[in-house]
């Protein structure tokens, strides 16, 4: 744990200079980001369309909520603190874009409520970038090997062409 001065809330962060200005620019720290979560996940949890999908796979939501503080403050924060891997927990999950709107619908909503104005668009950014990223990774675990594409044979396709025609 950093020893802030006593204006800065206390935050875990294995980059604590680079915390420090993230929360002085965002207006971010671990109190809000919790708040965050928990209400989100609130919402996430009573909502018709994610919750049965939330609900069939996770049954002990006090760490997962911890968990998903932990990547917030290293998403939103740059802590360092949260270990895991988003992509392979998430791969097999049975949804569409139309979901990840509707959980970007439930996050921003919930930003704006609970972070300060340069916080909320600080962490609605990254929402929506890991949404597409998780979206892209799911439509590519679907796909399977056969729908990924050989790129070194359509480089070396490119390259015999340009050389058989004398560049």
């Amino acid at each position: 744990m950093m020893h802030p001065d006593a204006a800065a809330p206390q935050i875990r962060s294995t980059r604590p200079a680079m915390t420090v200005a993230l929360m002085a620019e965002t207006g971010l720290n671990e109190a809000i980001l919790t708040t965050l979560v928990h209400r989100f996940y609130d919402k996430v949890r009573a909502d018709p369309v994610l919750g049965p999908i939330f609900g069939a796979r996770i049954t002990d939501w006090e760490p997962h909520l911890a968990r998903m503080v932990e990547f917030w403050g290293s998403v939103a924060l740059m802590t360092g603190c949260y270990h895991g891997s988003p992509v392979a927990k998430h791969a097999d999950l049975p949804v569409t874009w139309a979901h990840f709107e509707r959980w970007l619908v439930l996050f921003r909503e919930t930003a704006i409520q609970v972070c300060p104005p340069a916080g909320a668009a600080h962490v609605i950014a990254r929402a929506e970038r890991i949404a597409r990223s998780l979206n892209l990774a799911i439509e590519d675990a679907a796909r399977g090997p056969a729908g990924i594409p050989d790129l070194g044979r359509a480089q070396d396709t490119r390259q015999k062409g340009a050389s058989d025609d004398g560049r």
